[in-house]
């Protein structure tokens, strides 16, 4: 795929998953230090891997909550808590997602994990602090 149509097909599955807000507060924030590599997330994480049509958006936000509370990034885990509500998937089932950080990447990281969805859906209108 052309790479005006994967920057095109990127943004409109960011805009989705993660909605137009926050996409447009980082829009606002790009400058031509990180522009590249803006242009690189939007086109290779949401242009390539996103748009793939073998998983659906629901299951592909609960693997990334998964993997980013294994790795410890909770800025981007809280992120992507919103985003996986965005996507269909029930606090309950991001729960689940981080009890399985406990048994495969261990307690403390799943703990910190916890913490940063609780503060996640705690931000959102409707949504108990905890899943």
């Amino acid at each position: 795929m052309p790479g005006e149509d994967r920057a095109a097909l990127g943004t409109a599955v960011r805009r989705q998953v993660l909605g137009d807000a926050h996409v447009d507060a980082a829009e606002r924030a790009k400058t031509s230090f990180d522009e590249a590599f803006q242009a690189f997330i939007t086109e290779g994480a949401w242009g390539s891997v996103w748009a793939r049509p073998e998983l659906d958006k629901r299951t592909r936000s609960l693997v990334t909550v998964a993997l980013l509370a294994a790795l410890g990034h909770t800025d981007e885990l809280e992120m992507h808590v919103r985003a996986a509500r965005n996507t269909g998937a029930r606090p309950s089932e991001i729960a689940e997602a981080l009890l399985h950080v406990a048994v495969y990447a261990g307690v403390p990281a799943a703990n910190r994990a916890f913490a940063a969805a609780k503060r996640a859906l705690a931000g959102q209108e409707g949504t108990k602090a905890q899943p």
